[in-house]
Parts: C-alpha cells; sequence; structure tokens
C-alpha cells in the first residue's frame, strides 16, 4: 500500500490531531461530531491525507485547531489555552483524534469517509476498553464496524470475486495479494484506491477484468 508520508511523520499527525481534537472540544467547548465536521470542511484532513508537510509536522495540535476554525470561520464562545483540567495525553478525546490519526494512515481510508460509517461520538466511546489495547485491537474493531456497513452493497472486489467464483484464499493465491489484505480490501477496511498499481493489476488479471473495475473510483471525488 502507498501512503502519502512517512511511517516516520505519524506519530507527530497522531499526537496533532490527538491534542486538537482535545483543545477544541475541552478548551473550546465544541461538540466532537461539530469538531470532526469542521475538520473535514476545512480541507485540513485532506492536507493530511495527501501528506502536506505543513499539516504532517508543520503545526501543533492548538494550531491544527485554530487553523481549522479560521477556514471555516468559526469563532468559538470559549477559547481556553490554560485548561489542565485534563491531561491531554490521557483525555478519551486526544485518544480518539490519535487513533483516529493511526487508523486513518493505516488503511488510506479517507477522513471523510471513516466519518460516513462511524461518528467520532463513538469512536470517543470506544476510549474503553480500546485505549490500552495495542493498536491493531482498534483496526480489528473497526474491520468489524466497516464490514456491517458494507455488508448490504458490498465493494467492486467483492462482487467481482463472487461473479468469478473464486473463494479469498483462492484469489489471494491467484494475484500474489496478501490474504489478510485482501479480505480488508474487500470489506472496504482499506482503501484499495491506494493498493500499489501491481497488486491491482494482479488483482484484475486473476478476476480477468479491467484494472479500474475494482478501484472504487466514486470514493475519489
Amino acid at each position: 500500500m502507498i501512503h502519502a508520508y512517512s511511517k516516520l511523520f505519524l506519530p507527530d499527525v497522531q499526537q496533532n490531531l490527538g491534542y486538537a481534537c482535545h483543545f477544541a472540544i475541552n478548551s473550546c467547548d465544541v461538540e466532537p461530531d461539530s469538531f470532526y465536521d469542521f475538520f473535514i470542511a476545512s480541507k485540513v484532513a485532506n492536507e493530511i491525507e495527501t501528506g502536506s508537510p505543513k499539516f504532517v509536522c508543520g503545526y501543533s495540535g492548538t494550531e491544527l485547531a485554530l487553523t481549522i476554525f479560521n477556514r471555516i470561520g468559526y469563532a468559538p464562545k470559549k477559547m481556553d489555552f490554560d485548561d489542565n483540567s485534563i491531561m491531554f495525553h490521557r483525555s478519551k478525546e486526544y485518544w480518539a483524534g490519535w487513533i483516529l490519526a493511526y487508523y486513518q494512515w493505516m488503511t488510506g481510508i479517507r477522513f471523510s469517509k471513516i466519518r460516513d460509517i462511524i461518528s467520532f461520538n463513538q469512536i470517543i466511546q470506544m476510549y474503553h476498553p480500546l485505549h490500552e489495547a495495542p493498536e491493531e485491537k482498534f483496526i480489528e474493531a473497526m474491520d468489524e464496524i466497516v464490514r456491517k456497513n458494507n455488508m448490504n452493497f458490498g465493494t467492486n472486489l467483492h462482487r467481482l470475486r463472487k461473479a468469478a467464483g473464486l473463494t479469498q484464499k483462492q484469489l489471494a493465491e491467484l494475484s500474489g495479494v496478501n490474504l489478510r489484505t485482501l479480505q480488508q480490501y474487500e470489506i472496504g477496511s482499506k482503501d484499495i484506491n491506494m493498493a500499489s498499481g501491481k497488486s491491482i493489476n494482479a488483482l484484475a488479471l486473476a478476476l480477468h477484468c479491467n484494472f479500474y473495475d475494482i478501484m472504487e473510483l466514486e470514493d475519489l471525488d
């Protein structure tokens, strides 16, 4: 899978998005889901997804939140820069932003698509018990949520594999794509649009279809 920025910068993005969420929600009294909507509407989410250096490692968490507010013309009624009532690295809101950044980088799913699947409030509610678990446990939990969300319509890869009469294991063997990765592409918990051209081409050859038939092009708008 091709990532927009190096994993070396992922801890910075996690920390900054985590603190931006903590600051906006706890110091500025912005509703969690509203701030997540602001994050997407401001195009800051897209800046991170595409690896913009300024948004990956050039801003602090506070600056990130203030940039989001400024871009959409929002002026919080409260803005407490000295709020130490909750240590940000231990707050639920910080963890939710922190794990969200990790999930987006690992899967390549756009922040807006994640919002369509699960609300930010729901991610916050996953703090117990997942905040003390390895990050992979959150990915597993999200995989199940994504699978249920996609159950009624599926992905192009899922439909094409079924039409070809292949099991996931058979397709993995024919294409050389890792079985677990193929499963994640199929349920949409990894964005197949972010897969390497080699992987997509191998799947297309195995399924006797066009390269673009496998991709989810509607997600590229």
